[in-house]
């Protein structure tokens, strides 16, 4: 075998269990992904990528014949999205650091305020649902679980691009979901790497809270001086 099958077929028995290191390795360049979006660093978006790219072959367990040998259609799925996803979500941000002249964040934090939360929240409730069907037609396991980590996942990276607050929120959302359905799949590293996940959401959601309110505060120093050396 050559180097790049041997790194490609690479495992590690964990309890019993063969587990293949790309799973955990793309797993990890997706917390560090997570990471980079709470600090608000443009170099989240091609770490994440990397991650993308080796989950891709993870979860089409059958196609390629891994260890788990169970299709999650919608995880896998998710991941090509994702790409597209982080290359909007790459220009975006590179843009807004561009325009503060590289020294500003590369995103704004802000609330997605009624429209963007009911669009949200009917793309939610509607690609859940025809994403369902169309997995459990393909056969994937657990497809009404999978549909919606699929969606949400889209939903969540579309709304950190556009510096969505609620996007961690959706975050929190997906990994209720999807640490049973990995369990229950046997993808044990990615179930384990969803709790941690979790935290990292968690916290990272008060961080941007946090810097909501500081711009936020910033903005109303400013009107009201820019409002006093009009008066003077």
């Amino acid at each position: 075998m050559d180097l790049g099958g041997w790194l490609f077929d690479a495992q590690l028995t964990i309890a019993g269990h063969p587990i293949l290191w790309r799973e955990i390795v793309g797993n990890l360049f997706g917390l560090a992904s997570a990471v980079g979006g709470m600090r608000r660093q443009v170099w989240a978006w091609p770490v994440g990528i990397v991650g993308n790219v080796l989950l891709f072959t993870v979860f089409l367990g059958g196609v390629f014949d891994t260890p788990q040998a169970k299709d999650l259609y919608g995880q896998a799925g998710r991941q090509v999205f994702f790409v597209a996803v982080a290359v909007y979500g790459w220009v975006r941000w590179r843009q807004t650091r561009k325009e503060s002249g590289g020294k500003g964040p590369a995103v704004v934090p802000r609330w997605a305020g009624r429209t963007g939360r009911i669009q949200l929240a009917v793309a939610a409730v509607v690609g859940t649902v025809v994403c369902a069907l169309v997995f459990a037609e393909l056969g994937s396991y657990g497809p009404w679980a999978d549909a919606w980590i699929f969606v949400g996942s889209l939903l969540a990276s579309y709304g950190m691009a556009r510096g969505w607050t609620e996007f961690w929120l959706i975050w929190i959302a997906v990994d209720a979901v999807g640490v049973p359905l990995l369990l229950q799949a046997g993808y044990y590293p990615s179930a384990v790497l969803y709790l941690v996940y979790a935290g990292v959401v968690a916290y990272g959601f008060t961080v941007w809270l946090r810097a909501q309110r500081i711009e936020r505060a910033q903005q109303v120093t400013a009107g009201a001086g820019a409002g006093t050396i009009g008066s003077s």
